[in-house]
């Protein structure tokens, strides 16, 4: 898989992700005693990330016997690249 392939996907899994912002924060609001959360929007924040990173390195995983750590950094890269855009869609 290239980069560009690897971008395309990563980009798909966040935008995807990215769709749930809400039904996360609306189920946080009628949870909230239940799940005590003290931050929804950060709690939120930390759902996406790990959506974004763990999704990504399982297509990683999936392409390959075992990604390289400079594989798993391209990764990250990429989806830090994308963390202002989360952030003002959560925050905003």
């Amino acid at each position: 898989m290239n980069d560009e392939e690897l971008e395309a996907i990563i980009t798909q899994t966040i935008n995807s992700a990215v769709t749930t912002i809400p039904s996360y924060l609306e189920e946080i609001k009628e949870n909230k005693e239940t799940l005590k959360v003290e931050n929804p929007q950060e709690f939120v924040y930390g759902i996406i990330m790990g959506m974004a990173l763990g999704v990504s390195g399982t297509i990683l995983s999936a392409q390959k016997e075992m990604p390289t750590t400079e594989d798993q950094m391209k990764v990250r890269d990429i989806v830090y690249k994308y963390i202002p855009e989360i952030r003002e869609r959560i925050f905003s």
